[in-house]
């Protein structure tokens, strides 16, 4: 039975494996998927868990429950060597082993890019799991309740202080749904008021969002603005040691929480332990058909797809461009690669992945959004609805669509939940303290790295 090995358990991935598992004949081959997650996280709705308009589980979606007939390999892929068509993988518990494939499928997903910068790495969050948002939104949450027996200083200031590095999409989006779930905490801590919150979105280009028009990116620092928050173009954060954040501007103020999205960069494991082709970024020479080479030569049985593929843009109908790594392309990505497989498979011809983009469309907090195709651009609560409306078409499964749903209908009567469980975290702390009251650090919310 032929082995098709896919590496990661991504958009690219997920989609592909549930592809494969609904058209291959019994016996044709067996797929196993390697990835040390359980779940394939929706990150568009990764806002919405920062500010927490979505329960967290409902944003990831499981992989032991939709993907019936394949094997699941909990670990990490750290080495391929495809002249011995064989990787190695680091499982959750155990010594590393080696997998032998006859097809490999590479989308193991981007990774957050960071910089040699004091303090970020023991500071800063990023934003690309679950977990990561969940934790985001308990240290809000955290740092109201300790707010609120504080007395107006500088450790009441620096609790009510978040800064966002980072003004692409994820960013953008986090940063304005963190802000109007701060806003709306308002209302439950009369202690508090709207002119202690400070929230700062720290870009180094001249602009955000450069996914849309000037015009668009231009209305969205505005919006921003108007709803109290400090958005800082060609600015770059210097240093965050101990919270104490330092702009390239001049600037300096103290911050208890810090979000870092300043971009992605290809998988590590796919430019420095593979011997595939690879680009000057480090992300796998692909081509048209996703398969990992050039026109001129191709690797036999090698494909990818997602954020660490170089996809030729046929619908850009211009030399040398290359599909953005985003979750649209990388969702059809995985479909078309199914597809090509199966019909490779069957000694039929691969066909090439062209996609005409949807338009783009971002939330700013609830009720605020934008939305660009071409020359249409649509703002605030229209923008909003549509953002909704998109991602709950788009996430996977009628069961993540109903219980999103059902989350967003209750929220309607009842509003957000504004409980913390920064505690979760710390789940032995109450057994082992007996009872005995103790001081509690911001620090221990972060979690391990």
């Amino acid at each position: 039975m032929r082995e098709i090995l896919i590496m990661g358990g991504g958009y690219a991935g997920f989609y592909t494996a549930w592809g494969l598992e609904k058209k291959l004949r019994r016996g044709e081959a067996r797929v196993t998927v390697v990835d040390p997650r359980p779940y394939m996280t929706y990150q568009p709705f990764l806002p919405e868990v920062v500010a927490g308009s979505i329960e967290a589980r409902h944003a990831a979606v499981s992989l032991r429950r939709h993907l019936h007939r394949t094997r699941l390999i909990a670990g990490t892929v750290t080495a391929v060597r495809h002249r011995d068509r064989t990787v190695t993988v680091r499982p959750d518990n155990g010594p590393d082993h080696e997998l032998s494939y006859d097809t490999l499928v590479v989308t193991a997903g981007a990774v957050t890019r960071t910089f040699a910068i004091p303090g970020v790495d023991e500071e800063a969050f990023g934003l690309k799991h679950v977990e990561e948002a969940v934790a985001i939104r308990d240290r809000l949450l955290t740092s109201f309740d300790r707010a609120a027996t504080l007395p107006p200083g500088p450790e009441r200031r620096k609790l009510l202080t978040v800064t966002f590095v980072g003004g692409g999409f994820s960013g953008v989006e986090g940063f304005g749904e963190l802000l109007s779930l701060a806003t709306a905490l308002l209302r439950h801590y009369p202690e508090l008021s709207a002119q202690e919150l400070r929230f700062h979105l720290v870009e180094a280009r001249g602009r955000i969002l450069p996914e849309v028009g000037d015009g668009p990116g231009t209305w969205v620092v505005r919006a921003l603005r108007e709803r109290g928050a400090e958005v800082h173009l060609n600015t770059q954060l210097m240093s965050a040691k101990h919270g104490h954040i330092v702009l390239s501007n001049g600037e300096e103020f103290d911050s208890s929480l810090l979000v870092w999205t300043a971009g992605n960069a290809a998988n590590p494991i796919v430019h420095n332990h593979t011997d595939l082709p690879v680009d000057e970024r480090g992300a796998l020479i692909v081509r048209a058909d996703l398969r990992v080479g050039t026109e001129e030569a191709p690797v036999e049985d090698v494909w990818a797809a997602g954020d660490d593929a170089s996809v030729p843009d046929l619908a850009a109908h211009r030399s040398g461009a290359h599909t953005v790594p985003n979750a649209q392309h990388a969702v059809r990505q995985g479909k078309l690669l199914a597809r090509n497989i199966l019909a490779t498979l069957r000694g039929r011809a691969a066909k090439e992945y062209v996609h005409h983009g949807l338009g783009v469309v971002a939330t700013l907090g609830l009720g605020h959004g934008i939305f660009q195709y071409r020359r249409l651009v649509i703002k605030g609560f229209p923008a909003w609805l549509m953002h909704r409306g998109y991602h709950v078409l788009a996430i996977p499964t009628w069961e993540r669509k109903v219980r999103v749903l059902a989350v967003w209908a209750t929220a309607v009567p009842y509003g957000r939940d504004v409980v913390s469980l920064a505690s979760v975290q710390r789940p032995r702390e109450a057994f082992v303290a007996h009872g005995n009251p103790r001081r509690g650090e911001q620090s221990a919310d972060v979690p391990g790295r």
